[in-house]
């Protein structure tokens, strides 16, 4: 199960109270304040882990408690520090404050570690306060409290390449012939149900990242149809590669509601550098290939990239294409 947005609280440990003791060996009559400092209290400390690709983990434990620090001891003994909370995340999940929605961290970076939360300092045994004028003090500071939050989890898959298309335009099928990702392939709409990554092993052991999100049908801005939930995926991506059946009836429509949606969903979106491939050209006979080679998109003047990931007919020549954009 892919789960890209949870809620969860966290609270860093509490410190321990300082002690109030006093020294008692036999042959120290006068014996002076002797109780130790509490410890500090846990952190909540959260590292990206490219291992992770999903939030699946948080589906059914969402609280996360630092353990307190120990209240201090006699003879000086400080308390012991209470055990730091480690969460892992997936790389691109963006850490937001529930009540402001405020967006606190970006983890998009491997192994990025943030110590989210500090857990509250340990109080000061009486040993601490012993004065010139006050040399028995018979009190100790309390230790503080751990800081806690209300957090939003989101995902946001990182890629260079975000593939864009209506229901069955053949999105699965490419990203399976050019990667080793397996997302499942049928004749029937809405087949992707997920965000699904591959990674693409290009020429000279170079390689680039593609993600396929779920169909994009009219009014998914709306929240019609699977793929609106997903579109926050490709938010990151560099270039998008709007996929469009060649055997379509209207191309030009399909093209026209592809960039409508972007544009509602999210104008960054909307501006990033698009591609248009047309898919499924093993449908086609020759006539129909010939007069498609010459086809005019309105509204877009770059190359029209055209190829079969079936018969992998123009599969390296699009991935040339595909290389040569992120790399301008």
């Amino acid at each position: 199960m892919f789960l890209d947005y949870v809620k969860i609280y966290v609270k860093a440990g509490r410190g321990g109270d300082g002690a109030v003791a006093f020294r008692r060996e036999k042959y120290v009559p006068k014996g002076g304040p002797s109780g130790g400092n509490g410890g500090k209290g846990g952190d909540i400390i959260f590292v990206a882990d490219r291992n992770e690709n999903t939030l699946i983990n948080f589906r059914y434990k969402r609280k996360f408690v630092a353990d307190n620090g120990s209240p201090g001891g006699s003879s000086l003994k400080d308390g012991k520090s209470g055990s730091d909370v480690i969460i892992k995340v997936p790389v691109g999940t963006l850490i937001r404050d529930t009540d402001t929605q405020e967006d606190l961290y970006d983890m998009d970076e491997d192994q990025k570690k943030v110590v989210f939360l500090s857990g509250g300092r340990g109080g000061k045994g009486n040993s601490n306060f012993a004065t010139s004028t006050n040399q028995t003090p018979r009190f100790a500071e309390n230790g503080r409290e751990g800081e806690e939050r209300n957090l939003v989890l989101e995902l946001k898959l990182i890629a260079d390449i975000g593939l864009v298309g209506f229901p069955n335009a053949g999105k699965s099928t490419f990203i399976s012939s050019v990667s080793a990702a397996k997302p499942k392939i049928a004749d029937y709409p809405f087949t992707t149900l997920e965000p699904v990554l591959g990674i693409v092993n290009y020429k000279d052991h170079q390689s680039f990242v593609i993600a396929d999100i779920p169909g994009i049908i009219e009014g998914a801005h709306k929240g019609r149809g699977l793929g609106h939930k997903f579109l926050r995926h490709i938010e990151r991506t560099n270039v998008l590669l709007l996929v469009i059946d060649s055997t379509s009836e209207d191309i030009q429509k399909q093209y026209n509601i592809l960039n409508a949606e972007l544009k509602n969903f999210s104008p960054e979106l909307f501006n990033k550098k698009k591609i248009v491939a047309l898919t499924k050209i093993d449908l086609l006979d020759e006539q129909m290939l010939k007069k498609l080679k010459k086809k005019k998109i309105r509204g877009y003047s770059d190359k029209i990239l055209i190829f079969s990931a079936v018969s992998r007919t123009g599969i390296n020549d699009t991935l040339d294409y595909l290389w040569e954009m992120l790399s301008v």
